[in-house]
């Protein structure tokens, strides 16, 4: 077997286990898979070694060779959990001897705020497509669904139609790792849900079948890039031009929940987070907008 196809077996069992072990996300499990085949190959072609012969300072001179070229800390970070996991599994599997990772420093991070929209910007990102139009009408139901829910990108478009239920105005989800969570809709997207499963959804499928509730006009399932241009083209439209992140609308859902005195574990409840500590970044934001409009208000802010 040729040294890249050795490579590539250890890479595969290890996401292989990582999968069976923590019921890691396909997109997660693929961003893996990316990060450790490009440190291998550098590892190969710039120090003729294998994946089992690698030394801390290969190690530290891939990172410093990222972040020369530019590679945030937060990346770095996220590579190197990846490379410790990596070897942690090759010595608990008896390939290595000692962790090459274990005396590497992670980069120091502060905590961004997550980027969000004020609830206006909401409001007018909500009415941009055209719900005259079968397309439009299904973009702004998914738009409705996702501010009401917080439901992650992906989440939402793989939503089955068997997962809501509308006389309840709830929606099952199964979320990362296989977590079930049970998340209300409230009247305004149970609304429109009822609306698009009447007319819009048969007229984009033609005839057709599908499994999603949301289905491109080809009955297939909606990527979460396409879903990420729409809300793009959308928030031109809407006159918004900050910048915007695919969960954008999930960050407002939680920072507005908090806005109006929601319960910080129901919002971890709902947005279907394992650990409290993931949530709590919400209120940094909410206090932030607190502290904007002091200073915009108050006369001597």
């Amino acid at each position: 077997m040729r040294d890249e196809d050795i490579e590539l077996v250890l890479v595969e069992t290890f996401t292989d286990a990582l999968w069976l072990e923590r019921g890691l996300s396909d997109n997660t499990l693929s961003a893996y898979r990316s990060d450790l085949t490009a440190f291998l190959r550098w590892l190969a072609a710039e120090r003729g070694r294998g994946a089992c012969e690698a030394q801390r300072l290969d190690l530290l001179d891939y990172l410093a060779l990222l972040s020369q070229q530019g590679r945030k800390p937060r990346s770095t970070a996220r590579l190197l959990s990846c490379l410790r996991q990596f070897y942690g599994h090759l010595l608990r599997a008896g390939r290595i001897g000692e962790d090459p990772s274990a005396r590497v420093e992670a980069p120091r991070l502060g905590r961004p705020l997550p980027k969000t929209l004020t609830e206006p910007e909401v409001e007018r990102l909500l009415a941009a497509p055209d719900t005259e139009d079968p397309r439009g009408h299904r973009d702004r139901t998914m738009l409705e669904v996702l501010y009401a829910s917080g439901l992650r990108v992906t989440e939402l478009v793989t939503l089955r139609p068997q997962a809501v239920n509308l006389n309840q105005g709830v929606v099952r989800i199964s979320g990362k790792g296989d977590k079930e969570r049970l998340v209300p809709l409230g009247e305004e997207a149970t609304r429109w849900l009822a609306e698009y499963a009447r007319g819009s959804r048969a007229a984009i499928l033609g005839g057709r079948r599908s499994e999603y509730l949301f289905p491109t006009a080809r009955s297939a399932c909606m990527t979460r890039q396409a879903f990420w241009q729409l809300i793009k083209r959308y928030a031109v439209a809407a006159g918004i031009v900050k910048p915007l992140s695919p969960h954008t609308l999930r960050h407002a859902f939680a920072t507005h929940l908090l806005n109006h005195g929601a319960d910080l574990r129901v919002v971890q409840l709902l947005l279907g987070h394992s650990d409290l500590s993931t949530t709590q970044i919400y209120t940094h934001v909410a206090r932030e907008r607190l502290k904007q409009l002091h200073e915009h208000h108050h006369p001597r802010g």
